[in-house]
């Protein structure tokens, strides 16, 4: 059985350090967010709002903004950096 790789598993997922690693991803995603809310969101809410079913077809352009707007703000190298400013943060 696999019983000593299951519960390798177990332990890693429950290790304090994957779990404060997982606090600061939420964190910095929430910090995305906020920074793309205004207008990339605002409009594609507005559009989406007015579109109803027809969301996936007419507000292509908003989603697209919304999109390179997290993909900027939630980049990897993005969070290494905010990482490493709370790791600094905390010494």
């Amino acid at each position: 059985m696999s019983s000593s790789s299951d519960e390798t598993n177990r332990q890693s997922r429950l290790s304090f350090r994957k779990f404060g690693e997982h606090q600061l991803r939420r964190e910095f995603k929430d910090i995305a967010m906020e920074k793309c809310r205004h207008p990339e969101m605002q409009e594609f809410a507005e559009c989406a709002e007015q579109q109803g079913l027809l969301v996936i077809f007419n507000c292509r352009k908003y989603h697209k903004a919304v999109q390179e707007c997290m993909a900027y703000h939630n980049s990897n190298a993005a969070f290494e950096e905010y990482k490493q400013k709370q790791q600094s943060k905390q010494n």
